[in-house]
């Protein structure tokens, strides 16, 4: 059974309007899975990454761009292996105490890195931002802010074709999870 939290990519854009000013493509009625491939086969890759990191629940999503930026950057390991590891021990164990190191990692971060940002992708999974005095919960569409961030920070760094195809098996490997999920 596919993972993927919509069954039309009219549903996707319905829960997250924001959406439409992210991408060229508008929402049809075709399937969800089936949209994203087809959004990737007419040449808009970024617009492919963004429609996955919305697509794929907050988990997989933080799954799916820490791989991405571990498939398209060797500077994101060396430089900013804090973000992503934070990303990931929460992706392992997604509890509270994974998601607030990760928080602080990514409130703490260069913004420039795409690090930064998989750390915020977890830290924005859930719990609550504090807004002065106030506790207010997290948007659900934060984490996939972050994610859309941080893999297109990680292509930015690539050339030409290297970016094409880069972003490509990026976003084949987020149709596939979306599909069969995390193992």
């Amino acid at each position: 059974m596919p993972l993927a939290r919509f069954a039309t990519a009219r549903a996707l854009f319905e829960t997250y309007p924001e959406i439409a000013q992210k991408i060229r493509a508008g929402p049809t009625d075709q399937p969800a899975i089936d949209f994203a491939r087809s959004v990737m086969s007419s040449g808009g890759l970024p617009d492919a990454v963004t429609y996955c990191a919305y697509l794929l629940p907050r988990r997989e999503a933080v799954w799916w761009a820490c791989s991405s930026a571990r498939m398209l950057s060797v500077e994101i390991v060396q430089d900013g292996a804090a973000g992503l590891l934070a990303a990931e021990a929460w992706v392992y164990e997604p509890d509270d105490q994974h998601r607030q190191a990760a928080l602080v990692i990514g409130s703490n971060g260069d913004r420039g890195h795409p690090s930064t940002w998989l750390a915020l992708a977890a830290g924005w999974s859930g719990g609550f931002r504090s807004s002065g005095t106030k506790k207010i919960p997290t948007p659900p569409y934060m984490t996939a802010r972050a994610v859309r961030i941080a893999v297109l920070f990680c292509a930015a760094k690539l050339r030409g074709s290297q970016r094409s195809s880069g972003l490509e098996a990026c976003i084949a490997s987020g149709i596939k999870l979306a599909e069969t999920g995390l193992n």
